[in-house]
């Protein structure tokens, strides 16, 4: 699991810029306006709402290398639908990242959902959230990083 800082982070958000631009995040409504001229060698990422059905983005997930899934609330557990979607169905081999509410008990399941990165509300501990992830060593069922026995791996 990679921890973002965002002081460090490379993707920002696009603002007002005139066209596309290396490592930029854009929400749903940029993205299908500037989809037609953006190149497809420029790294682009994607933040989709939590309400956002992810089989509407299906067709452009190979030039996406970074999809974003928000947490506005610890309790709204829709992201880990939708990014069990995205590896497990759509086979997204990016990176999904979890941010907003992002606390460190959510670890273990934002992990077995197929996140691989966060950015951790303020408030929250990476070194309790690394720990968090080695609290369980094992599960009895499977999860979107492990092989299924009729299906095969079941994501990247």
């Amino acid at each position: 699991m990679q921890f973002i800082d965002p002081t460090l982070d490379p993707w920002r958000a696009h603002g007002s810029e005139a066209g596309p631009a290396p490592n930029r995040l854009l929400d749903l409504a940029q993205w299908q306006t500037l989809r037609a001229e953006w190149p497809d060698d420029l790294p682009v990422g994607l933040m989709l709402a939590n309400d956002a059905d992810v089989e509407d983005i299906v067709a452009d997930l190979p030039r996406f290398a970074l999809v974003v899934l928000q947490f506005p609330k610890w309790v709204d557990g829709r992201a880990y639908s939708q990014a069990h979607l995205l590896r497990a169905r759509y086979r997204f081999a990016g990176e999904v990242r979890a941010t907003g509410e992002v606390l460190v008990d959510m670890l273990p399941l934002l992990q077995r959902s197929g996140f691989d990165a966060v950015a951790l509300r303020a408030d929250q501990s990476v070194d309790a959230a690394k720990r968090a992830l080695g609290f369980f060593p094992a599960y009895y069922q499977g999860d979107v990083l492990v092989t299924h026995p009729l299906f095969g791996r079941v994501a990247a």
